[in-house]
């Protein structure tokens, strides 16, 4: 009897895959699909931690290459050998640090994309996609929801070199018919998110006994998406979505920053008097809110875990894993912790 031959898997290059959701989609696909090849491109800046990816560092289909998007040569060399898709993530991506310095978010997020694309078009890759942020969208009055089609509004650094490569992406769709599929995602949370984000900055001070620093009034609205429903919805559009097209990903919960940060406290047992409200930063975004019916009427997707479900799963993550979050948390971040917050007034000053 002759032994029927595996069929290979798919082979795919994600950028930024030791970040917070570049981590969780490699873990993600390769427990899903476990024949898929996957090479992870990392520069690993201060958010890019190989800790996150301890699991499967030595899975006989995955391969880490330390490198930068931007890089021509080193991008070319990748793909030397092809590529079935490409799923990128890597960017440059807290607004803060974008308002302090903004040129390595115009380098990253947008000639770094373009190195991207210009390398996996000459090479036939046949689905690129390119995940991006519903910050590009801008601020929006209540009740509004921002459709795919909706005008592009960025406010701050981040979120204009975010939209920068969305153009850039879909130019090389309308120019070169390359398979370009974008996707535009709400706040995510979940394990191993970096702690400069608001949901494990929170969790992580309170389980230290810290002050839990809120911008301003703390009403401004985010809809938060568990990172294990982005990665669904991501793996959803990779395989089945179209390419030249745009797809909203969103719970479809907007709720305040307050409002999080109580839910937070009301999980750990914390008072709220931990709160501290410190200055608002400069051009902060009120509100972001998605219209997600193009990828549930087309791609049939919704997400499934709920945010009372979802944020006791994280807090229940980050105190089970207090060794990852101390040495997140050492050097480089003390240092910008400090500046940002503890010297909030001064910081903006010398802006």
């Amino acid at each position: 009897m002759v032994k029927k031959q595996r069929k290979p898997g798919l082979r795919l290059l994600v950028t930024g895959g030791a970040g917070f959701i570049g981590s969780n989609f490699i873990r993600y696909f390769l427990r899903k699909y476990p024949q898929a090849r996957i090479v992870n491109l990392d520069k690993l800046t201060y958010a890019g931690n190989l800790d996150n990816l301890e699991e499967i560092r030595s899975h006989r289909n995955y391969q880490f290459v330390r490198g930068d998007i931007c890089n021509q040569a080193l991008v070319r060399g990748l793909f030397s050998e092809p590529f079935d898709a490409v799923g990128h993530f890597a960017a440059e991506s807290h607004v803060d640090r974008s308002i302090i310095g903004a040129r390595e978010f115009a380098r990253t997020n947008v000639l770094g994309t373009h190195t991207l694309l210009d390398a996996a078009r000459r090479s036939g890759v046949k689905r690129f996609l390119h995940v991006s942020t519903d910050e590009v969208y801008g601020s929006l009055a209540p009740g509004e929801m921002a459709s795919e089609d909706a005008p592009l509004r960025p406010r701050s650094p981040y979120a204009a070199s975010k939209a920068g490569s969305d153009l850039m992406a879909l130019s090389f769709f309308e120019t070169y018919r390359f398979p370009v599929i974008i996707t535009r995602s709400t706040n995510n949370y979940g394990p191993f998110q970096f702690p400069e984000k608001l949901i494990p900055l929170m969790i992580t001070n309170a389980l230290e006994g810290k002050r839990l620093p809120i911008y301003g009034d703390g009403l401004n609205e985010r809809d938060w998406l568990h990172v294990d429903d982005h990665c669904a919805a991501l793996d959803r559009i990779l395989q089945a979505g179209e390419p030249g097209q745009i797809y909203n990903i969103a719970a479809g919960q907007p709720v305040t920053n307050l409002e999080i940060v109580r839910g937070l406290l009301k999980i750990l047992g914390e008072s709220e008097e931990l709160i501290e409200f410190v200055q608002d930063r400069p051009g902060h975004d009120r509100r972001y809110a998605l219209s997600t019916e193009k990828i549930r009427r087309q791609l049939g997707w919704l997400p499934a875990i709920k945010l009372e479900q979802g944020l006791a799963r994280t807090v229940e993550w980050y105190r089970t894993h207090a060794d990852w979050v101390r040495k997140t948390k050492s050097g480089e971040y003390r240092h910008y912790y400090e500046k940002l917050y503890q010297r909030r007034r001064a910081t903006l000053a010398r802006l």
